[in-house]
């Protein structure tokens, strides 16, 4: 395929997309769709940062602009460029081009790292050349290409045929997995995913942390469950999360608190006891920090952002 011809079929499917999308979101936000960790998004104004925990995923949009910032780092993303991420990494969702008349459309895929390692292990795919240098953040922009955009249009168009999608959905989702594999994101992939390696094994300290995030931690005990020594456990982990293991399981424990207080009532202290906290003013200290306001303040200016019914 020449660059034309695949100029020219990237932007026949993108507007195929743009149409199926911009369907399935009238009205709404976020869609979580009937594709299992299949979701589509829309927005139609430009938006502040705002604070998430992202899966492993890939992120595409198929217009407007959005951007990640995450360890210091921002990562712009639009039409031809997608976002994957290998780890779960606490960030900043930012929409950057959208209006209602083009609104922002757009999905997220959850990544299976066993469907990833299952391909590494067949054996038949070529080492990324990057592999052993590549010592970034777990989030990376890709090139959107054809060979990577086909399958992603044929999973989106299977909403339109619910009765093929739990034949047809896992084997498309697992060639888009092999896609990615084949793509200029593959050495990030192939970190998390090869079994035994620092990256899979600090994805396994992760989920450690989001398991327990009210223990007490121990960086000793958490280096013996993941097999890696204390220093290596903190070099690794930092590299690929741009935080230590600590201030991992406090980012963990304090939106777990904001969402306490904000779905479930829950007042500051309660709150905090509730998430591992033993001191109510510490508490306040480090929400403050993180989320720029105390507590209470916060979840009153969150509350005046609901919808009304």
């Amino acid at each position: 395929m020449t660059e034309n011809d695949e100029t020219g079929t990237l932007a026949a499917m993108r507007e195929a997309m743009i149409k199926r999308i911009g369907h399935w979101t009238i009205g709404k936000s976020d869609w979580i769709s009937p594709i299992p960790d299949l979701m589509l998004f829309r927005r139609e104004a430009p938006m502040p940062p705002t604070t998430c925990l992202v899966e492993p995923s890939i992120i595409l949009v198929v217009q407007g602009e959005k951007q990640m910032l995450a360890g210091g780092e921002a990562f712009p993303y639009n039409i031809d460029r997608f976002l994957v991420t290998s780890l779960d990494i606490p960030a900043k969702s930012q929409i950057v081009v959208a209006s209602p008349e083009n609104p922002c459309l757009g999905l997220g895929l959850k990544l299976d790292l066993r469907t990833i390692a299952e391909l590494i292990a067949q054996g038949r795919l070529p080492l990324p050349l990057e592999q052993s240098n590549d010592k970034g953040i777990g989030i990376g922009l890709g090139s959107v290409t054809a060979g990577l955009m086909d399958p992603i249009k044929r999973l989106i168009d299977l909403l339109d045929e619910p009765t093929a999608i739990p034949v047809l959905a896992p084997m498309i989702t697992r060639e888009i997995h092999y896609r990615l594999l084949m793509s200029d994101q593959a050495a990030r992939l192939w970190q998390i995913a090869s079994v035994g390696g620092q990256g899979h094994r600090v994805s396994k300290a992760i989920d450690w942390l989001k398991m327990n995030y009210a223990a007490t931690l121990k960086i000793d005990d958490l280096a013996a469950h993941v097999q890696m020594s204390p220093s290596s456990l903190h070099h690794h982990f930092r590299q690929l999360t741009a935080m230590s293991p600590l201030q991992y399981q406090k980012w963990l424990r304090l939106n777990e608190a904001r969402r306490l207080m904000l779905n479930e009532d829950l007042d500051a202290a309660s709150a905090a006891f509730e998430v591992g906290y033993e001191s109510p003013s510490q508490f306040s200290r480090e929400y403050s920090r993180l989320f720029g306001i105390p507590p209470k303040r916060d979840i009153e200016g969150l509350r005046k952002l609901e919808p009304t019914a």
